[in-house]
């Protein structure tokens, strides 16, 4: 069955009333970003106020491939398990050259882990959980449906937002506002602020339908097949048997045309082998890899597609603006409550999500480049690799149909033992281990600085400000955290990267990596 997209209830604000109180934050825009956004902070003990124009979830599944990280920042979040409970997991992507499969990958070989590599969810259903779970957090979320910004002034020490509703205009402040209003961000238009980057010359079309078929839990993603000459196609299974297919047209395609029905049927049942499926959705898009110089503007910050735009395979968007939301989240609770200097820690969050962005963007303008690539030396090695892929194994990994979310690895000066495993360096997000007793350390590494003692490495009182956590050893917290040392002790931040790691700490070194944390450092 189609999604049933309701409205939600629109109530007056009271700021119509009469002036209301400055609020510490604003944040703008409803979508999947903005509600993590708000809920984030809640978490951390601060409120916000969302401002949304619209009243329903997003139409169309948009986002639909969540990464594992992603799942973790939703745990936090309260909506981990129905995301995963609902979704369509996958670990498997297998590519194929016109008829032949040339590569195949699994993200996720090692067991030992909470959340799978992947689950497929339509954005609509994450969009209706976070609202859901901000619904239930009044104490610290004022949602506020067809609320539209309409313009933006900062002053010295805080921000002054106008608001359109159904009953008339008016004013609020805040301490900070947040932009989590899109790709084609209105308040980025307010300051005058435009992406730098890339635009390239090629169209998608995006489908959803509704089909009953045995397609397995995989990605599976087409160069030059026979049901689409000569382009690229991709296919991901979502709940409640829908399906995604991307086909590419070409810079030439007109939009409009390639939207119509009687268009865009006939060129899925070429894909399925048959019509006996219902059109759900459909968009073209192109691809653009940008983004804003700065994401930190005085009071204004912008966080997720306000900020960076790349093309969508990879699965970089939505996944990328969580990360942004993990970044900013505690730094901001701490500048706000003056328990760290709010420049250092904006800065902090500038500098690691720019890097992350562009990190993102390399990966994507590649994949953008293999899949669609100029005349001359970019067409002959594509063509040349998946020619070579059929028959010699060492030209698949060069075969680039998306490479998929992972989270940056910050550059870090914390310190480190080189002994210990790259996989849980500093600047990584902590990897996850099943517990002895059950459960899982992800689980326990959020919301405040965690010392991680594996084996008894770390004095018995850590400092002030820092929870110790003591694990005996285990198989998976050996390979992931010990490597060729006995005991490990790890500084864990409250958004669950490792700060700092040694095999022998004294509180001092613990102290002075827990005190970098609070003036910006990495």
């Amino acid at each position: 069955m189609p999604y049933d997209y309701q409205p939600y209830p629109y109530a007056p604000p009271p700021g119509l009333l009469a002036p209301e109180p400055r609020h510490d934050v604003i944040v703008v825009g409803a979508g999947p970003v903005g509600l993590a956004m708000a809920l984030e902070l809640a978490n951390h003990g601060v409120s916000s106020v969302i401002l949304d124009a619209n009243n329903v979830v997003s139409v169309g599944s948009r986002a639909i491939c969540w990464s594992k990280r992603s799942l973790e920042i939703f745990d936090r979040l309260g909506i981990g398990d129905k995301a995963a409970e609902k979704g369509v997991t996958w670990q498997v992507g297998r590519t194929f050259h016109r008829k032949a499969e040339v590569w195949s990958f699994d993200l996720m070989p090692e067991p030992g882990h909470k959340r799978p590599a992947f689950v497929n969810l339509q954005q609509y259903y994450v969009e209706e959980y976070l609202i859901a779970r901000a619904r239930a957090r009044v104490d610290r979320v004022d949602l506020r449906f067809r609320n539209q910004v309409t313009g933006l002034r900062q002053a010295r020490d805080h921000v002054v937002v106008s608001v359109e509703t159904p009953d008339g205009a008016y004013e609020l402040e805040a301490r900070y506002v947040i932009a989590c209003d899109g790709a084609r961000s209105s308040l980025r238009d307010m300051l005058g602020l435009d992406f730098a980057g890339e635009l390239f010359e090629e169209r998608f079309l995006i489908a959803d339908i509704e089909m009953l078929g045995d397609m397995p839990d995989e990605r599976h993603f087409w160069f030059e097949p026979p049901f689409h000459p000569g382009q690229s196609a991709l296919m991901h299974k979502q709940p409640d048997h829908i399906y995604r297919i991307d086909l590419q047209l070409g810079w030439d395609a007109d939009p409009e045309q390639e939207k119509r029905p009687e268009i865009v049927i006939p060129r899925i049942e070429r894909v399925v082998g048959h019509r006996n499926f219902r059109l759900d959705w459909v968009s073209v898009y192109s691809f653009q890899c940008r983004r804003l110089e700065r994401f930190v503007h005085d009071r204004v910050l912008f966080v997720g597609d306000s900020a960076h735009i790349v093309s969508p395979f990879g699965a970089r968007g939505g996944n990328g603006g969580l990360q942004d939301v993990d970044a900013l989240g505690w730094r901001l609770a701490a500048a706000l409550d003056g328990r760290a200097p709010a420049k250092a820690m904006l800065a902090a969050y500038d500098r690691e999500r720019t890097f992350a962005a562009d990190e993102n963007i390399r990966n994507a303008a590649r994949t953008t480049r293999f899949m669609s690539p100029r005349p001359g030396a970019e067409r002959l090695f594509r063509d040349s690799v998946l020619a070579l892929a059929e028959q010699a194994p060492f030209a698949r990994a060069l075969i680039n149909g998306g490479r998929l979310s992972v989270p940056c690895i910050y550059p870090s000066d914390g310190p480190d033992d080189d002994r210990m495993p790259g996989v849980s360096r500093p600047g990584a997000v902590a990897p996850d281990a099943p517990l002895p007793g059950g459960g899982w350390l992800i689980d326990r590494l959020s919301g405040r600085p965690v010392l991680l003692d594996i084996g008894g490495a770390a004095p018995a009182d850590p400092p002030e400000g820092v929870e110790r956590l003591r694990l005996d050893p285990t198989p998976e917290l050996a390979a992931r955290y010990l490597g060729a040392c006995d005991k490990a002790a790890y500084l864990i931040r409250p958004d669950q990267v490792v700060a700092a790691r040694w095999a022998a700490p004294s509180a001092a070194a613990i102290g002075a990596a827990r005190d970098a944390l609070w003036v910006g450092g990495s």
